[in-house]
């Protein structure tokens, strides 16, 4: 299992637009929570008042140690509800138990991406992997939790967000957090369902939620702090845990009134020559329709309207993976129903 390691620097993009990867928060040493209580590298604990079962989710993608980060703390801190049920998830161990800072990225999965497997034609399926077998022993729990937050950060710069799917109960929640203050409705990938894709979650009329936190760029204490806020205040406007908990860290006051932002066209690369013609950062605004963002191999990728936000572009695709997605500014956003 991954120890602590000494930091370095942040990640940044150097001079010829190559992204330099160097950590700057140290691996938790998670080996005193690998068992569990309820499930390996799983804890779960009630509270003696009624309320909902929510679930903080770390380590869907075993390099992104961020989460790890906060739930190590919360655990040893000895975090619990004061009503309801509060779950700390440590999703993929074996993926973690082989992340490295000398190689950051190698460890995001063993065999196939865990955030892409969230379909029951999937999980019933006769396939096997590492990540097939973890997902079909956490889905009996996930279907008990009522509300769910994964921690996530990014690759490529960008401005944290909260992506939602097409819930619009999920996405009430998150407006109503204001951390991050941007929240971005979107339809997922083209190669998976995530885990806040999971019907439980996901499908018309249900009363769980499921969001997603990209909280900022990999290995850094600022995308931690980012996680942290978003969580405490998910725990505290659930009321699982009481506001003015000391051990939950909130984000500092003076945060933008929160925004709703929806997918107009998720950008799929279709060649290995797929590229940017300028270095977009996430969060950036195109300011004109038609205007050209990209080129893949031939065809040209233009802006599909006024105001098209750019979320969460990655600079180096492969054929098949998301791109980018284009969003477009809505009013104050879908209430919780």
């Amino acid at each position: 299992m991954a120890r602590s390691q000494p930091p370095s620097q942040p990640s940044s993009l150097g001079n010829s637009g190559v992204l330099r990867l160097e950590v700057q928060i140290r691996a938790p040493d998670i080996r005193p929570f690998l068992g569990g209580n309820v499930l390996p590298g799983v804890w779960s604990f009630s509270a003696v008042a009624p309320g909902p079962h929510v679930a903080v989710v770390a380590l869907v993608h075993g390099n992104e140690i961020g989460g790890a980060v906060v739930l190590d703390r919360w655990l040893r801190a000895g975090l619990r509800p004061a009503r309801g049920r509060l779950s700390l998830v440590f999703a993929n161990l074996d993926a973690y138990g082989r992340f490295d800072p000398a190689d950051p990225t190698a460890s995001r999965f063993i065999d196939e991406d865990l955030n892409r497997l969230w379909d029951e034609e999937t999980l019933d399926g006769g396939r096997r992997s590492c990540e097939l077998r973890r997902a079909r022993v956490l889905r009996p729990f996930f279907d008990s939790v009522d509300v769910l937050l994964d921690l996530h950060s990014m690759l490529w710069p960008s401005d944290p967000l909260m992506l939602v799917g097409q819930s619009r109960r999920a996405a009430g929640l998150a407006l109503s957090l204001g951390v991050p203050s941007l929240v971005v409705a979107d339809e997922g990938h083209e190669s998976g369902r995530r885990l806040i894709d999971y019907t439980r979650f996901s499908a018309p009329g249900s009363q769980r939620s499921a969001i997603l936190v990209e909280a900022g760029s990999h290995w850094e204490e600022t995308t931690v702090a980012t996680m942290e806020a978003t969580g405490a205040a998910l725990l505290q406007t659930t009321g699982v845990v009481e506001a003015g908990n000391a051990i939950l860290r909130p984000a500092p006051p003076g945060r933008a009134a929160p925004r709703l932002a929806e997918v107009t066209r998720t950008i799929v690369a279709r060649s290995r020559g797929f590229a940017f013609v300028q270095p977009y950062r996430g969060g950036d605004v195109v300011a004109r329709r038609n205007t050209l963002i990209a080129l893949d191999g031939d065809a040209e990728v233009r802006s599909p309207h006024d105001g098209c936000l750019m979320v969460m572009p990655s600079l180096r695709t492969m054929p098949g993976q998301t791109a980018v997605r284009l969003a477009r500014f809505v009013g104050p956003g879908p209430q919780a129903r």
